[in-house]
């Protein structure tokens, strides 16, 4: 269980690294628009999400954390 903590802590505090140095996430989706009979007219729609400083922030400092404890425990 020390080793788990120590690795979900890790992957925890590279994703809130992650989420602070990109501002958002953009993605494109495929959108039915118009389907009769076997006729089918689609467009490709641009999507994003922001992602919060301050979630990436809390979810960052959450990984030190159980990265911490997993350490103190381990030794």
């Amino acid at each position: 269980m020390k080793n788990q903590l120590i690795i979900v802590g890790l992957v925890l505090a590279i994703l809130g690294g992650v989420g602070l140095a990109i501002d958002s996430v953009s993605w494109n989706s495929e959108e039915t628009l118009v389907e009769v009979g076997e006729f089918e007219a689609s467009a490709t729609v641009p999507q994003s999400r922001e992602i919060p400083p301050l979630l990436a922030g809390g979810v960052l400092a959450l990984g030190l954390v159980l990265t911490g404890i997993g350490a103190a425990r381990d030794s």
